[in-house]
């Protein structure tokens, strides 16, 4: 690696830079195909329409030599899982409480690359979790750090808090040694998982994951996850927040990405009340915008569900008459949980989706009477 370019990567913030070859996670996309192979991706079918293109970097470029790994730092300065506690306000990712990461880092990686290739003079490309390269078998095979048993990059300087970019180049890089698993008999990840989504260790099935459900599943949520889901509102970071190797974790921050004060801990009841133009507004350049009102709603309403306040049946009240069905769903179900009085017999009868009309059956069968 060429000095100029480690150097460069600090200054812009990356807390470590290392190199890779590309065929370095052959066992790790034998794992993929046996995830994909057993259904555990849930409604992920990009991850098996690409799989190929995942399991070998060779084939995304066949020209790669090389595979630069660069980290970057973004450790909470507070306990992250803290809002579980506060039942009335929504809990976001930590990496979601600022700028898209997507948009952080890829402009300085592009500046990185460009060095590079001005002083390797080979071609370059870069990626940040938008196309199919399996970034943290990569990385730990670059030896930033390992696969933990919740299956996320784990750093004995860092802890679970990094963000990954590449850059693949048909340069012939002298490659670094990768890291060995320091995870022993530890299963506080695994522990702390709220739905039970990891079968065994370093196994996930994200079928079950509350980030698969919050961000990537397209549907009502399912009614065996809803009470787990607390008020995780988008994403979960117990099994991240939980793993011992954050205590070692470097200290300052530099304020990489401070969370936004409004995205800290948001009122579930002023989240409710959110029309797309409104969304939009507050989600600008975060990563939350990319799912859209009506599934952020949803979440935001189950979580409503599970506050036991009912100061905040009013905000669920007013989504029963929500354009999208899967915001009205998610309603019912919370009014069902706080003031079932609200779901009155003309509101049942005006539903036609089949939807929302089997949340409202199986709010009947819980026991709610739909009064007149």
């Amino acid at each position: 690696m060429p000095a100029a370019v480690a150097e460069r990567a600090r200054s812009l913030g990356f807390d470590v830079i290392r190199v890779t070859s590309p065929d370095a996670v052959v066992e790790a996309g034998l794992r993929l195909r046996a995830f994909v192979a057993d259904g555990l991706h849930g409604e992920m079918s990009w991850m098996a329409d690409t799989l190929d293109r995942r399991a070998d970097p060779r084939v995304l470029w066949p020209a790669v030599r090389s595979v630069v790994m660069l980290g970057l730092n973004y450790g909470p300065s507070a306990d992250p899982l803290a809002n579980l506690g506060r039942p009335a306000v929504g809990n976001l990712s930590v990496y979601a409480r600022n700028r898209d990461y997507h948009d952080v880092l890829k402009g300085r990686l592009k500046e990185i690359a460009g060095l590079l290739a001005r002083e390797t003079g080979a071609a370059v490309k870069v990626f940040v979790d938008t196309a199919p390269l399996m970034e943290k078998p990569l990385a730990a095979a670059a030896g930033l750090g390992w696969q933990g048993k919740h299956t996320n990059l784990v750093s004995r300087d860092f802890g679970s808090w990094l963000f990954l970019g590449a850059i693949l180049t048909d340069a012939e890089l002298a490659p670094d040694a990768p890291e060995t698993d320091h995870c022993g008999s530890c299963r506080a990840c695994l522990d702390a998982c709220p739905t039970d989504a990891f079968p065994a260790p370093y196994r996930l099935d994200a079928r079950r994951c509350i980030s698969y459900l919050t961000i990537e599943h397209a549907g009502p949520i399912p009614a065996e996850f809803r009470a787990a889901m607390g008020n995780r509102i988008y994403g979960c970071d117990d099994c991240l927040a939980v793993c011992p190797w954050n205590k070692f974790a470097a200290v300052s921050r530099e304020a990489k990405l401070a969370a936004r004060p409004d995205l800290e801990a948001p009122r579930l009841a002023d989240l409710a009340g959110l029309d797309d133009v409104a969304f939009r507004a507050l989600f600008s350049g975060s990563p939350v915008k990319r799912i859209g009102r009506s599934r952020f709603l949803r979440n935001v309403l189950v979580a409503i569900g599970n506050s036991a306040d009912p100061s905040l049946a009013p905000a669920a009240e007013e989504r029963l008459a929500d354009p999208d069905p899967l915001v009205r769903g998610a309603a019912v179900w919370a009014l069902s949980r706080l003031d079932p009085g609200r779901l009155t017999a003309a509101r049942r009868a005006a539903e036609t989706d089949p939807d929302v009309r089997a949340e409202w059956d199986a709010a009947a069968a819980a026991g709610a009477l739909f009064l007149s």
